[in-house]
């Protein structure tokens, strides 16, 4: 059946997210504007046309990948003041690890109206997949194809307090691994693979854990890399002398002990003694 829209759209950049597997993980409001624009700018004309033709919609296609250059760039937010135009990527959220964002930066400068219609996001469906704390989380990207590039990327990102998000692909999977066991060790990692489709996967484990996996297993399609947050750092002995200080002022040494070891994992009766001390008996 075919979902060809007789409605116009309003001239302008129309963002749209398409399915990263699952054909039917694309939104209504997608469908719409994709019926509805007059013109589609994407990475793969075969990829989308393919999408196309199973929503029933015909539409032209303009090729807008890694090597469009400037002029092209132009000339597409020129046709913009005129026609909507919709941008996807060849599978979920256009701009996220693409360089779709050059294209919106001069469609703004240039004052065309833009319209984010939002979709599947591989980032987001491998961090609620994982387990992993998901209160703070940063995305980084594709990890590099170098050892040492990789093995940096990894240590700069060490002391960052979230859980690190990375796309990789299957063949460079167990490498990746080893470079996070020898860089971020004893983190919680997890695999996330073949997102929305029949063998969708997501194991989690240690780098150990998972090296050992998938060198007897090796992976297949396209991965989303997820590293859990470092462990808090213990408290110093300054850091539990000020909470001890701050407790006794409300509360007997016994019960201040008692509150501070709980907080810090210290010894109870060490605790106690100390706190004695600060009171003078």
């Amino acid at each position: 059946m075919s979902h060809q829209s007789s409605a116009s759209l309003p001239p302008g950049l129309y963002i749209v997210a398409t399915p990263i597997g699952n054909l039917g993980d694309i939104t209504f409001r997608a469908v719409e504007t994709l019926g509805a624009c007059d013109g589609v700018a994407c990475e793969d004309t075969r990829v989308t046309g393919k999408l196309l033709k199973h929503l029933g919609l015909s539409k032209p296609l303009w090729r807008y990948d890694d090597h469009a250059g400037d002029k092209d760039r132009s000339r597409l937010v020129e046709s913009m003041r005129t026609r909507a135009v919709a941008l996807v990527s060849d599978a979920g959220t256009p701009l996220v690890s693409d360089p779709g964002y050059r294209l919106v930066r001069e469609a703004r400068e240039a004052g065309i109206e833009i319209t984010s219609i939002p979709g599947a996001c591989a980032v987001v469906v491998g961090l609620t997949l994982s387990g992993l704390p998901n209160d703070r989380f940063l995305f980084a990207g594709f990890i590099p194809s170098k050892e040492k590039a990789r093995r940096d990327l990894f240590s700069e990102l060490a002391d960052v307090p979230s859980t690190l998000i990375f796309y990789e692909t299957a063949p460079r999977l167990v490498k990746s691994l080893e470079a996070i066991g020898a860089t971020l060790p004893k983190r919680d990692i997890a695999v996330a693979r073949e997102l929305t489709k029949l063998h969708e996967e997501c194991r989690t484990g240690t780098a150990e854990d998972l090296i050992g996996h998938y060198e007897a297993h090796p992976a297949k399609g396209e991965i989303v890399l997820l590293v859990g947050p470092p462990s808090a750092a213990p408290p110093s002995a300054d850091d539990a002398e000020a909470l001890l200080v701050e407790a006794l002022a409300t509360l007997k040494p016994s019960q201040a002990a008692a509150q501070v070891s709980k907080a810090t994992g210290i010894d109870r009766k060490a605790l106690y003694a100390r706190a004695l001390e600060l009171r003078g008996e």
